[in-house]
């Protein structure tokens, strides 16, 4: 794998526990003074002692036992309690408002397929996330971006059994006791194949809710899904697609959800874009789309320090997808900082 530049590559392995002591390690030193100038968190640490959150803590032991071990490491290496970084990784549950933004775009063009993805955050991110390269002993194993203190899974990364993974955030106003939905994020980063991440998020009851942008390598299929409290949607990508920040599937009506004029904006925009790519498709059109800033409304690439939604472009991933694996790249500020490509592996951790 090839880091350039700035964006730090940590690699990390062993048992769930390990795994997220090591996590919360590579993020202590941001951690503290991250979290001291979060309104989200400000927000969030207001649930402590709630039975809701354990009532979410519960389903999501009976569901993925190995994923809150995962936490609990985690929290033990940012030196923090076990109870506030369950409380950070349930923030789409507790507040409405979490900064944790999105655009993604996904191209179906003959044998091809593309997943282009920016990732949207607190603006305090922008210098300050990295990339993981997580090998758990018994499971594929993923390469992640890596927001400090959050488990990895809800910005975007692939696995090596082949599977792509770009989330966008929803704002569900009714969420309810389930799985938290970045807990359920990294469970999708363990699924040995699109139809097992299918499945999970098909059959796993979740809290709230994201927008997953699905494929893998191998599978000539690419999926939106909205998985939210009431339901799951699963829509086949033929063409070209978009999705920000709401539920745009037919069928949302029904589940109340926050639309900000950000997520409203970039849907609207994307919308408008798409249509006029040129064929054969240039993946360096698909980039163009999400460095777009568009001359009325608010734009898909953020850097506004006053985004009304208190979130900025921290990156922005391209993921072609072919038969033997999954090239990954990683852009900031429009300069690649990171390349690889994970091979598709059936037996056991491997990448070139």
């Amino acid at each position: 794998m090839t880091s350039k530049q700035g964006l730090s590559l940590f690699q990390v392995s062993g048992e769930p526990y390990e795994i997220g002591y090591r996590l919360g390690e590579i993020a202590r030193p941001v951690f503290a003074d991250y979290m001291e100038q979060s309104r989200a968190w400000c927000a969030v640490r207001q649930w402590r002692g709630e039975p809701f959150v354990q009532a979410l803590r519960d389903a999501a032991r009976a569901y993925y036992p190995a994923l809150i071990a995962e936490l609990d490491g985690m929290a033990a290496g940012l030196g923090w309690s076990a109870e506030d970084a369950f409380l950070w990784n349930c923030r789409g549950e507790l507040i409405h408002h979490a900064p944790d933004g999105c655009t993604t775009v996904a191209a179906v063009e003959g044998a091809r397929r593309f997943i282009a993805h920016n990732e949207d955050g607190d603006p305090y991110l922008r210098a300050r996330c990295a990339l993981v390269d997580v090998r758990p002993n018994g499971k594929p194993g993923f390469v992640s971006f890596y927001y400090p203190g959050s488990l990895p899974g809800h910005t975007f990364a692939a696995n090596r059994a082949g599977v792509a993974q770009a989330i966008n955030n929803l704002r569900i106003r009714a969420p309810r006791v389930g799985v938290p939905r970045m807990i359920l994020a990294r469970a999708v980063l363990d699924a040995g194949s699109l139809d097992e991440a299918l499945n999970m998020l098909r059959g796993v009851p979740a809290a709230s809710g994201f927008h997953h942008t699905l494929g893998a390598a191998g599978d000539a299929r690419l999926f939106s899904i909205e998985a939210s409290a009431q339901r799951c949607s699963v829509q086949s990508v033929a063409t070209l697609t978009g999705h920000a920040n709401h539920m745009i599937h037919p069928g949302c009506e029904a589940e109340a959800q926050i639309v900000t004029d950000s997520s409203r904006d970039r849907q609207l925009r994307v919308d408008a874009l798409l249509p006029a790519l040129a064929s054969p498709l240039q993946p360096a059109a698909l980039l163009d789309v999400l460095q777009d800033r568009a001359p009325s409304g608010l734009p898909i690439y953020r850097d506004d320090p006053l985004d009304p939604d208190d979130e900025n472009t921290l990156a922005t991933a391209l993921f072609e997808i072919g038969d033997d694996g999954v090239s990954m790249k990683v852009y900031r500020q429009g300069q690649c900082e990171f390349d690889t490509f994970i091979v598709r592996s059936s037996s056991g951790p491997g990448a070139a």
